[in-house]
């Protein structure tokens, strides 16, 4: 995964970009392709920093109080 500078704030969770190989892992683990995925819009400040393209698949690593550590996963689309 790259691990780029992130975004410091303390209600934003870690967003992560998955390396090629990881997306590709992913979508065959779970049976899904790009399209059936949540989206998150290339426009988004919370990845502006990741250098993004349609496509590509990130990762989301929420804090939560009753489950410690949620991870999310969204496809980057451009509207």
């Amino acid at each position: 995964m790259s691990r780029k500078p992130r975004l410091v704030h303390e209600i934003i969770p870690e967003h992560i970009k998955l390396s090629d190989k990881e997306a590709k892992a992913l979508l065959k683990k779970y049976n899904i392709t790009i399209r059936e995925m949540p989206k998150i819009l290339i426009s988004d400040p919370a990845i502006a920093h990741l250098s993004v393209k349609e496509g590509d698949i990130i990762k989301i690593e929420r804090k939560s109080r009753t489950a410690g550590e949620v991870v999310y996963y969204r496809g980057v689309v451009k509207e």
